[in-house]
């Protein structure tokens, strides 16, 4: 748990999701500020509102958002309300892109459901159904 202190990077890590690494890489490219540091230890401690800013950018990070979303994340937000026009665009952006990834996963789902049949049918020697399932799959590969 927390120490009188703050977080520590394991503590923060196990409740974000990030990695200790990545903590730190996005500390060094200034996504979040500079974290104190222990005077005994040297080591970071994370105050309360590091460790929900963090939250916030593992959650956005997990949705697929690149770091230049998340500065811009930041960055409006430090703006509030007069912002909420960017940070609606910024969210539909990126919910957009998570979509089209989406298609794309289902295309491929469907693909290898595919292949599985038509190697299913090779195994059976039904000829029928395999001659049914190749072009479902030729047209697939041009979508892919």
């Amino acid at each position: 748990m927390a120490t009188t202190t703050g977080f520590t990077i394991q503590e923060v890590s196990r409740r974000s999701g990030l990695s200790e690494p990545t903590l730190r890489y996005y500390e060094q490219i200034g996504l979040i500020g500079p974290v104190p540091r222990d005077p005994g230890s040297g080591h970071r401690r994370y105050d309360a509102a590091a460790v929900d800013t963090i939250s916030s950018l593992a959650c956005l990070r997990s949705a697929g958002m690149r770091v230049d979303g998340l500065r811009r994340y930041l960055d409006v937000l430090t703006r509030g309300n007069d912002a909420a026009a960017e940070q609606r665009e910024l969210f539909t952006e990126q919910a957009d892109r998570l979509s089209a990834q989406l298609d794309l996963m289902r295309l491929r789902l469907d693909y290898l459901r595919l292949k599985a049949q038509l190697w299913d049918a090779r195994e059976r020697g039904d000829a029928e159904t395999e001659q049914d399932v190749i072009p479902r799959l030729v047209g697939l590969i041009d979508r892919i």
